[in-house]
């Protein structure tokens, strides 16, 4: 009997690794699509664990300069922050992994899908609603929501029954999503949230206290709201983050801790890291700042809020994105120049701007000497702006 054919999106952790073998136990042939979004140097060492779990393949699709240039860097330049607190580097990577998959499911001429996302996160949404415009003809398979594996301890037991090669371990339960824009790691001790987060939380970043006692000043230099060089050299967008990632971690940037509202309605206790997004993010709202007119920035500022929903809630491919889109790439047509940063102990501080866009006038903010501001025109202004309010 012909197995049924089913892609898995593959990420080498435990719920995936699990699913391999759960998968084949019900008769399919398991098909791994491993999206490399920059999660490091262990994307061929889970490959290899795939094969050794039983799939039949596992393909490693190199998305790393499309996850920066045409996700990444389009929610900086919108500003999108979701709560104010979170970059989205795990939900930007979601729409495209699951497109590149589907794709590649319709390849191989698979009946079904399958992703490793909890019935409580926010992945599965991201996953299925990219699945349901892009493939609608395949089946979707969400193991994680329907097996007898209740808890992250059963789960584990069930890999060392089976024999199936896992990192973690009940004494450490995290579970850990990477890519070039961000870390993040959820469970454990980290589910209560007043509990500080232990040291082997973080993965990349040093603590603030261990951070060098020196500053480091650093000069990031944008053309119409992407960054394109660092004090001056210029490098790909991969390149770019990578070297802002090492800069920033070793000077304690970029630590995320925050109680999150998820679309399926919990809170949940994140903990991110995000060196080069922290250094970017300060860069960028500087620049705009010094850029962008008082109605235009405020409009935008609103909208990217709204962007940051849009992301987190798996709608990447809808036509209210595209809109905001369109918005967002007006608005950054003059958004170019350098901003010089401060990194020091976590912080990073906007220390200095400049562009050939600036709508900073010397001449009118100045209180000294080639003041040009007509100071006569205030009482008119004031008496007209108090008008309304009048008794």
């Amino acid at each position: 009997m012909t197995k049924k054919k089913i892609v898995l999106a593959y990420s080498g952790g435990l719920d995936t690794s699990v699913a391999i073998k759960w998968l084949m136990e019900r008769g399919y042939e398991v098909i791994c699509y491993m999206g490399d979004v920059g999660q490091g140097a262990d994307v061929e060492r889970s490959r290899k664990r795939a094969m050794k779990i039983g799939a039949a393949k596992c393909i490693v699709g190199d998305l790393k300069r499309r996850f920066i240039s045409e996700y990444a860097f389009r929610t900086l330049k919108t500003g999108a922050v979701y709560q104010g607190k979170y970059n989205l580097a795990t939900a930007l990577s979601r729409p495209l992994i699951a497109e590149a998959m589907a794709d590649f499911a319709k390849k191989e001429k698979a009946g079904a899908v399958a992703h490793g996302c909890t019935g409580k996160g926010n992945d599965q949404v991201r996953f299925e609603v990219v699945f349901h415009l892009k493939a609608p003809g395949l089946k979707i398979v969400a193991p994680v929501r329907e097996w007898e594996l209740t808890t992250r301890e059963s789960e584990i037991e069930y890999a060392k029954r089976h024999k199936i090669p896992i990192e973690q371990t009940k004494k450490k339960p995290y579970s850990i999503d990477a890519n070039l824009w961000g870390i993040s790691v959820e469970g454990g001790k980290l589910e209560d949230p007043w509990s500080e987060p232990p040291k082997d939380t973080y993965i990349s970043v040093v603590s603030p206290e261990k951070a060098p006692a020196k500053a480091q000043y650093v000069t990031i230099s944008f053309k119409k709201g992407v960054p394109v060089a660092v004090n001056g050299t210029k490098y790909s967008p991969v390149q770019l983050v990578r070297k802002l990632n090492g800069i920033g971690a070793g000077h304690g940037v970029g630590r995320v801790d925050m109680v999150e509202d998820r679309l399926v309605g919990i809170k949940s206790r994140e903990v991110y890291e995000a060196p080069a997004s922290a250094i970017l993010y300060a860069g960028h709202r500087s620049l705009e700042e010094l850029v962008l007119d008082r109605e235009t920035r405020r409009y935008k500022q609103a909208l990217s809020d709204r962007y940051s929903e849009l992301v987190y809630y798996g709608l990447w491919f809808t036509p209210l994105k595209e809109a905001i889109d369109a918005f967002t790439d007006r608005t950054q047509a003059h958004v170019s120049g350098d901003v010089k940063l401060k990194l020091y102990k976590g912080n990073v501080t906007v220390c200095g701007r400049r562009s050939p866009g600036s709508r900073y006038k010397m001449e009118l903010a100045t209180y000294g000497k080639g003041d040009i501001f007509d100071q006569s025109l205030a009482k008119g202004f004031i008496d007209l702006w108090a008008l309304p309010y009048k008794k």
